[in-house]
């Protein structure tokens, strides 16, 4: 179920527990979260003052990452933990270089289900499409993704602040999706890590975990283990806003750096 398919589905929203996608909506100001999700959010603000500074740059990372992927030739793209549309979306970004990209977004947040129409706006010449399902079921949403892109050629997958929702099954998840695509094919991916913010992130991690997340800060050893048997492409692995910055980027910087790690790779 890709689409229009996928918008059809029955849609129970959760409000008792919060969810990622609407804790990071309140973050960056948004309106589609519940008082649960703002009151964890406001939970994290009060004991780690950078997640907003973090939000913003990670949506930047993003943006950035997915226009260099497009820049080198990269015409499909796979973003898995959409979250609820921002602008400029990916899709926006990468036909914004080359309107004939493909995208496909995933997510299991019902509520980013509701704003599916705003993801797929995209070019006539491209494609944009969204799957409703989790991250954790790689054989249901490549299956779904297939419909849309073809594996067979190289694919941009982007996992930005996704991974530390995940346990350390996490590596062998991202390892399985790589290897599932082409070659020349690039993993695009941010990390909440405890090395530049330890007391903030542990605290930060500990009301995650009581509200019913799970919250897996990795140290910059444990990020590069993602990026194994891959080509990292420059600067490396970074601090977020360090991720072939802007001027905005820049500006970012000079406000202190965020606890969060970038990296780029290709698959050779």
């Amino acid at each position: 179920m890709t689409g229009s398919e996928d918008r059809k589905a029955p849609v129970r929203i959760d409000t008792s527990r919060p969810h990622p996608a609407r804790v990071y909506d309140w973050w960056l100001g948004g309106k589609d979260n519940y008082p649960v999700d703002e009151e964890l959010a406001r939970k994290i603000l009060a004991v780690d003052g950078t997640v907003l500074r973090g939000a913003r740059g990670n949506r930047r990372f993003m943006q950035r990452a997915v226009r260099a992927a497009a820049e080198a030739g990269i015409r499909q793209f796979l973003d898995i933990g959409t979250g609820i549309p921002t602008e400029p979306n990916l899709h926006q970004v990468a036909q914004g270089v080359a309107p004939e990209a493909r995208v496909v977004y995933a997510d299991n947040d019902p509520i980013v289900l509701r704003h599916a129409e705003a993801l797929l706006r995209g070019s006539a010449e491209g494609s944009t499409q969204y799957v409703h399902a989790d991250v954790r079921d790689l054989a249901t949403l490549l299956d779904r993704a297939a419909e849309s892109l073809d594996l067979g050629r190289p694919v941009a997958l982007s996992l930005v602040a996704l991974t530390h929702y995940l346990d350390d099954g996490a590596y062998d998840l991202v390892r399985e999706y790589v290897a599932r695509l082409a070659p020349g094919s690039w993993l695009i991916l941010s990390q909440v890590t405890p090395d530049l913010s330890p007391e903030a992130i542990a605290n930060a991690a500990n009301h995650f975990r009581r509200s019913g997340t799970p919250f897996f800060p990795r140290s910059l050893t444990e990020f590069a283990r993602f990026f194994e048997g891959l080509e990292l492409l420059g600067p490396g692995l970074i601090p977020v806003s360090g991720w072939r910055p802007e001027p905005e980027d820049v500006a970012a910087q000079a406000e202190g750096i965020v606890p969060v790690y970038a990296g780029v790779a290709r698959k050779v």
